[in-house]
């Protein structure tokens, strides 16, 4: 994106990736709870139906204790003096309370569906403008994969906590209490026999969760790091087929998913760890109350009933205490996805803090004493731009040409405050830039970068992103001065989808929209980065022609690599080491200035003084 970048990331790495660079180091790892409750503000929108759920689902799990209580009067009273007429209506209730327990579930899910679903949608929303108002440093540190995956994987992950096992865990509580309850005033020596493996699994689930919800964090950065791989490789498959390194790609997609897999693995491995435990512990407590209670029937110190409903009791808080592990894993999952959402939620935005609307009078854009150095280079590296003094009087085209990587697009950029400077200050027609609002700014300068991004929309669109007001009229002048004629032989002209990146488009077509976005509004002040690099000779000539009269009512600053683009400009300013170098006609600076020559190449000499169109 920018040129010269001094450094590439600006984070401590959490730890190389296959592709050799590393993502931003997570935020300091708290509680799953802590976490977790971070999504009340969203959960507030639908607590009523959450509660709700939850009701309807305790009372379906607490009926089921209802169960062991009718079987054990079953046994006690029907089957042990066999009398078949008391046996049906037993039997009935049990059938009714199954339907009961099926219809509280059926009502659980209907009223959670719906709204967590628009939950989800807000929440992707909120993302979505956060990353729209987030500063350009911050998406230079980010790989789009990581943010895709945020804005994916990781808001499936969070609405299914919601859904299932927030409710789950609470119900599973409420069951495992009532049921505790149960079992005491069944028998109490069998209830402590059951209820004794529950100390050292409460230790036990306290590691493991310590333990998951770091490889829980990996995987998922991990999973960040292969959408980041895919992308560019899609966006990239033309430069893939053509150097034929799709071979290497893949290598480098399969390291990092092997890399996923082991992650995923130890993920496995610790949950068939809790589940062993979860598991063998309460079956082997349910051996030893069984062995006990035929003991304590065998010597009329309980009846058979008694016993079978406790035992049945017992099974039945089997799902409680065995699902503890999925819904552990489960809610660290969430917990860990939060965080990512809150991790980017949480980084600041483009500070606003403009109020002003108007310009004073007309001075053009002047650069003052305007330093700048990325947020992430070196302390002790140099800065980037190191005091850059530049006039552009109102009405006036200036070129800047440079080296490459002296930080010409750099300072295009910070006109529109896409970065801010470091210090020293940038006014149009007399007002600092930062009393202007960014909407407003941006509304009065109007940017053709050099890369010509364009969106899977309409070419109509796409350069109306320019200036969404402009008319048809304005639409088709802007597409006329760019030299872009070949829309009309498209299959719906305007109205034709352009595709991903507009990649069904050639790079001087690209070009050519791009441009027309930049010019579609008329605007005040006008920023090109070399804006015909792509184009043939021919239809150079022709955009230059027509991109005279619109630099003829703009104030104008357009970086410059050829001669003939630089005579589309009134004055040249060199940018060297930082600074401005010398200001003159092209004609000047080829005689005075020796740098400014190495730059033009021979070929500049030859050229004639740029005459007013």
């Amino acid at each position: 994106m920018a040129e010269n970048r001094q450094d590439t990331e600006n984070t401590a790495p959490e730890g190389p990736r296959a592709d050799g660079t590393d993502r931003p180091v997570p935020a300091p790892r708290h509680s799953a709870v802590r976490s977790l409750l971070r999504l009340w503000p969203y959960a507030r929108a639908v607590r009523g139906r959450l509660a709700v759920s939850v009701t309807a689902a305790s009372i379906a799990m607490v009926s089921t204790l209802a169960v062991p209580v009718v079987l054990g009067r079953i046994v006690d009273g029907p089957l042990a003096e066999h009398d078949l007429a008391g046996l049906w209506p037993l039997v009935g209730l049990l059938l009714g309370l199954g339907l009961f327990e099926a219809a509280l579930f059926y009502t659980r899910r209907v009223v959670l569906a719906r709204p967590l679903a628009g939950l989800e949608t807000a929440m992707r929303g909120d993302l979505f403008a956060k990353l729209q108002r987030l500063p350009i440093s911050f998406h230079d540190r980010w790989g789009s994969g990581q943010l895709l995956s945020r804005a994916t994987a990781d808001m499936y992950t969070m609405r299914l906590f919601l859904a299932f096992p927030l409710v789950f865990l609470i119900v599973n509580t409420v069951m495992f209490l009532a049921g505790t309850v149960v079992m005491f005033t069944q028998d109490w020596r069998l209830a402590l026999i059951a209820l004794a493996p529950f100390v050292p699994l409460f230790l036990f689930t306290r590691q493991f969760e310590a333990g998951y919800s770091s490889a829980s964090r990996l995987a998922q950065d991990q999973n960040g790091d292969i959408a980041t791989v895919v992308e560019e490789s899609v966006l990239g498959i033309r430069i893939l087929k053509a150097f034929g390194r799709h071979r290497s790609m893949a290598e480098r997609f399969r390291a990092q998913s092997q890399e996923l897999r082991r992650t995923e693995l130890r993920k496995s491995h610790l949950l068939a760890n809790l589940w062993a435990i979860t598991v063998g512990l309460p079956e082997l407590a349910l051996g030893c109350a069984l062995a006990v209670g035929s003991y304590l029937v065998a010597h009329d110190e309980l009846s058979a009933g008694t016993l079978v409903a406790f035992l049945s009791t017992a099974l039945a808080l089997r799902w409680p205490v065995e699902s503890l592990g999925w819904l552990l894993a489960y809610s660290n999952e969430a917990a860990t996805a939060t965080d990512r959402f809150f991790e980017v939620m949480d980084e600041p935005d483009d500070p606003e803090t403009g109020t002003a609307t108007a310009l004073g009078a007309a001075d053009g854009i002047r650069f003052t004493g305007v330093r700048f150095r990325y947020p992430d280079a070196p302390e002790d590296s140099p800065d980037l731009l190191a005091g850059i003094d530049l006039h552009i009087r109102s009405g006036e085209t200036m070129a800047l040409v440079g080296a490459t990587g002296s930080g010409k697009t750099t300072l295009t950029a910070l006109l529109p405050r896409l970065y801010e400077a470091t210090a020293g200050t940038i006014t149009l027609d007399g007002r600092d830039i930062r009393e202007l609002p960014r909407q407003r700014l941006r509304e009065l300068v109007a940017v053709a970068f050099e890369d010509p991004t364009l969106f899977s929309a309409t070419i109509r669109e796409n350069v109306l992103m320019g200036a969404p007001g402009a008319d048809e009229e304005q639409l088709r002048s802007a597409l006329a001065t760019a030299q872009a004629g070949f829309v009309e032989k498209l299959p719906q002209g305007v109205d034709t989808e352009v595709g991903e990146q507009g990649l069904s488009l050639s790079g001087g077509q690209r070009q050519r929209l791009a441009l027309a976005r930049a010019v579609v509004g008329d605007p005040a002040f006008l920023v090109l980065d070399d804006p015909l690099s792509a184009l043939d000779v021919h239809t150079e000539a022709l955009v230059e022609r027509a991109l005279r009269e619109v630099l003829g009512t703009s104030t104008a600053l357009v970086v410059a690599h050829r001669p003939s683009t630089v005579l589309l400009a009134d004055r040249v300013a060199v940018l060297a080491d930082g600074r401005i170098e010398a200001v003159g006609t092209h004609q000047e600076l080829l005689r005075d200035c020796a740098h400014y020559r190495e730059l033009m190449s021979g070929e500049a000499s030859l050229l004639p003084e740029r005459t007013s169109a």
